[in-house]
Parts: C-alpha cells; structure tokens; sequence
C-alpha cells in the first residue's frame, strides 16, 4: 500500500505542477475541471447514489456551475464558500447528533456543489493572477505543511483527540504543530517575497492561518460523511489514496477560503 502511494505521489506531482506553471489560464480551467468532476462523481457516492449511471446527473449538475461560473465571472461565489466552511464547522463540532440536519441526497447534493464549484473558480483565480502559479504553489505548501506538521507532532505527542466521532486519529497537537509548521512558511514567504505587500503583513499572516484551519475542516468533513456512509474511501481512482475527494479534501476548503477572503480584503483582483 505505501508503495502504491508513493508511486501514484510521483505521478502525480509534476503532472499537477506542470498544470500550475505550464498551462495558460483558460487551459488550466479546463484541465482542473477534470478531477473536479471526477470528485462530483464520488459525492454522489457520498449521497448514497451507489449505481454508477445515476450519478450523472449530479456530475452534469457540477459541471453546469462551473460553466456558469466561468462565463459569468462568479467570483464571490468563494465568499460565499467561507459562510458554508464555517457551518460545516458546526456540522462536524456537532457530529452525529446532528446529522439529520445536512444528513440527505439533495442537502448533501447541495453542500458538494457549494464544495467543489468554488474550489476549482479558486484555483482559476489563483492560477490567473499576476504570479497566479506562485500564489497557487503558496496556498498548497500551506496545506502540505499542515499536513506535515500535523502527521508528526500527532505522531509524538497526539494524546488528546480534535474530533473523535469524526477522525479518530486527528489531535489537537497534530493541529498546533499543523499550525506552527505553516506559520513558518507564511513568515518566510511573506518576508522573501512580496506577496503581503499591498494588504499588509498581518492580514496576509492572518488569512493564511484561518486557510490552514480550513484546510483541516475539509479533511474532517469529508471524514464526516464518509463516517456517516459507512465507507473507507471516497472512490478508487488513485492506487494507494482511494478517490480523488481523499487527496484534495483540504485543497477544497483551503483555496476558496483563502481566496475569498484575499478577495474581500483586496489582496487578489
């Protein structure tokens, strides 16, 4: 198994890479509509739709927003994405007692649109920026870093658990040092380059530790309703990893919550 996630790890990376800095931005749209509708395929697996033809209609009701959201130039839809981060902050902080508010085909249904549609009009903008590849590349070395930090202070001092109805094997140390690990990239980066110029150092510091905490809500969520489905894995695309929704859980919180906010403060046009 950790050969397999290696290899597929390998693969992956320069392929995703390549996307990022090779890619003219209407290209790069349609490439990272891929896996974005691959991952609306396996929401519909996470709603219950188990026959692999009924979820077509959901992959196509995907793919009608972010059509939409391309030509119409919806980007406050990533706003929006924030208010719906932080209910499901409130979902997984709540979990099981109330599932049976979100608990559903069409509330679920409805709660993956407003995951994925806004985290691939993220990665558009951000890939579409002055310097967009780089902003991009920041915004997935903070998620990497959490993850990093998280795996290694759990794994040394991970006694007390974040959310054991939810993910078991998530701590709160693993948290502080998923904290601490990306509050050092953000402090170099912002201090070598001059990325935090036009909104000030506070704020961009600010906006991309609330990214790493939304970064570890998209990991819960996803765990919630895998939990409440009975399942392991989201999907079996990825040898090793499972779906594609298991890889880019936390790059679907962290992008459009860090971009809506840049958006709002006027860090990103």
């Amino acid at each position: 198994m950790l050969k397999q996630r290696i290899i597929t790890a390998l693969v992956l990376l320069p392929l995703v890479l390549g996307a990022i800095f090779g890619l003219s931005n209407h290209w790069f749209a349609l490439v990272m509509a891929i896996p974005v509708l691959i991952g609306a395929y396996e929401w519909a697996n996470l709603m219950g739709i188990e026959e692999l033809k009924k979820r077509a209609p959901y992959v196509a009701l995907v793919g009608a927003g972010l059509s939409l959201s391309f030509w119409l130039e919806l980007k406050w839809l990533c706003t929006v994405a924030v208010l719906w981060w932080v209910l499901a902050a409130y979902f997984v902080k709540n979990f099981p007692d109330n599932s049976g508010l979100w608990a559903g085909r069409i509330r679920m249904g409805t709660m993956g649109w407003f995951t994925l549609v806004p985290a691939w009009i993220g990665l558009v903008m951000l890939q579409g920026q002055e310097n967009g590849a780089w902003l991009l590349l920041y915004v997935l070395l903070l998620v990497w870093g959490a993850d990093t930090g998280a795996y290694f202070a759990g794994r040394r001092w991970g006694k007390r658990k974040m959310a054991p109805k939810v993910s078991p094997g998530k701590s709160i140390a693993g948290l502080v040092g998923g904290l601490l690990t990306t509050a050092v990239i953000a402090l170099v980066v912002a201090f070598y380059t001059d990325i935090a110029d036009n909104i000030g150092l506070a704020v961009f510091f600010g906006v991309s530790m609330v990214t790493v905490f939304a970064s570890v809500l998209g990991d819960l969520v996803e765990s919630m309703f895998k939990r409440h489905r009975g399942i392991k894995d989201s999907g079996t695309i990825l040898p090793g990893h499972g779906g594609i929704l298991d890889r880019v859980d936390s790059v679907t919180a962290a992008v459009p919550v860090y971009v809506g906010l840049m958006y709002v403060m006027g860090g990103i046009a």
